[in-house]
């Protein structure tokens, strides 16, 4: 059986991340929708978003290309997947957005129910923007970055970082409320579950990054 060519590859490649992309701009419009308290770091881009006076997606952009810089300042390597991860999702945050295409409800089960499909959503997205093994997000490339540094569990650094930019958000203005502490314990259970769904050890996972690219085409 032959190889697919790297052409298809890279076509194959960029579909799933897009489709990752998207995925996650809707489940995060899902948890805005549902108005029962953000996740963490959205928390932060929506009080962000309303001080400023822009959009939650150009929020979410702006923060992750500050972190992006702050991952490249720790000798944190950096993918394409990283830097489509800051420019796409906040798009499709946007775009979901301004369009009205996800509802918002009265009902208070009916909202909570769509918060925790926006979960799912988001958890089904990590796992296809990560697979790519073009490089994580920029937020979890902070916290290995820190993780790194300071003699603390990584578990103890993603939530201090969490409820750093939980109380920052919740002092600019961002919607924080139950929903809150259930993205924050039931997000990162539910990304796991859908790594084991798909026998995806993200313990090996060979990234590629940026850098090897550009050293690629030096050596041309």
């Amino acid at each position: 059986m032959k190889s697919s060519s790297p052409f298809i590859t890279i076509v194959k490649k960029a579909a799933q991340l897009m489709a990752g992309y998207a995925l996650y701009g809707l489940g995060i419009v899902m948890t805005i929708n549902a108005d029962k308290g953000l996740a963490p770091w959205g928390v932060f881009h929506q009080g962000l978003s309303m001080k400023l006076g822009i959009t939650m997606g150009r929020a979410s952009q702006l923060v992750g290309a500050v972190i992006i810089i702050l991952d490249i300042l720790l000798g944190q390597r950096i993918g394409w997947g990283t830097i489509g991860n800051v420019a796409f999702i906040g798009f499709f945050i946007d775009l979901f957005t301004i369009n009205h295409i996800v509802p918002v409800y009265e009902n208070v089960l009916a909202s909570y129910v769509e918060m925790m499909i926006g979960m799912v959503i988001m958890a089904l997205a990590t796992y296809l923007y990560l697979s790519v093994q073009l490089g994580a997000g920029p937020r979890d490339g902070l916290m290995i970055a820190l993780t790194k540094r300071i003699p603390l569990p990584v578990g103890l650094i993603r939530n201090l970082i969490e409820v750093g930019v939980v109380v920052a958000g919740y002092f600019l203005g961002g919607s924080v409320g139950l929903g809150t502490l259930v993205m924050a314990i039931g997000l990162g259970r539910l990304i796991q579950l859908f790594f084991g769904l798909f026998k995806f050890d993200v313990r090996k996972v060979k990234h590629r990054y940026v850098d090897e690219d550009f050293a690629f085409l030096f050596r041309l």
